[in-house]
């Protein structure tokens, strides 16, 4: 479980890949700092991963075929900046939203725009998931919670402050990138069960 809020930022230092396997190498000093254990789950942009190896200078996850073919880390270069988030401490705050890092989905920024102090980028959205976003819930995009700022059809669009630009690698994202996208897990259930009863 998570929240959303990042904790750190990490660089790819190496990837294996072998069939629609992959094994990343991450570079922060994020894991020294939350005394990150092998067998912790961490949220990498948004997808829920296990340490599998662990040291002063980052950690070792493992990646299976389900989680190459839902998620954009089979897009994933050595150098690429990723968000990181270590799991949910029972004694944590809870700010931001519950973020399970299981990610439905990518998507594409189609477009980003200033709005005075606020940079505001668009994201398609597959048909499948266009009930589960909804203006002024949550989403989670790369492992951030944010608020949809609307929802249009199949887009929406978020709004980042200077503090979220300077915190994530979101405020990097151009036209045409891909992103990971965990739309609200409470409005799934609530989607979910209201279609059952129209049935």
């Amino acid at each position: 479980m998570f929240t959303g809020i990042i904790k750190g930022i990490g660089t790819v230092t190496e990837i294996k890949r072998i069939s629609d396997t992959a094994k990343l190498q991450i570079s922060t000093d994020l894991t020294g700092q939350i005394n990150s254990q092998i067998g912790d789950s961490i949220s990498v942009d948004g997808v829920c991963l296990t340490i599998t190896k662990l040291d002063n200078q980052g950690f070792t996850v493992d990646v299976m075929p389900e989680t190459v073919h839902r998620t954009n880390i089979s897009k994933y270069v050595v150098n690429r900046k990723v968000d990181l988030e270590p799991a949910l401490l029972a004694s944590d705050r809870l700010d931001g939203h519950f973020v399970l890092g299981h990610v439905d989905c990518t998507s594409t920024v189609i477009s980003r725009h200033q709005d005075e102090n606020a940079l505001v980028i668009s994201f398609s959205l597959p048909e499948k998931y266009k009930d589960y976003v909804v203006e002024k819930g949550s989403v989670s995009v790369d492992g951030v919670s944010l608020t949809v700022v609307d929802a249009i059809n199949n887009t929406f669009s978020v709004s980042l402050i200077p503090h979220t630009m300077d915190q994530t690698v979101l405020g990097d994202l151009m036209v045409n990138d891909v992103v990971n996208i965990e739309t609200d897990v409470l409005g799934k259930y609530i989607v979910n069960k209201a279609k059952e009863k129209l049935k």
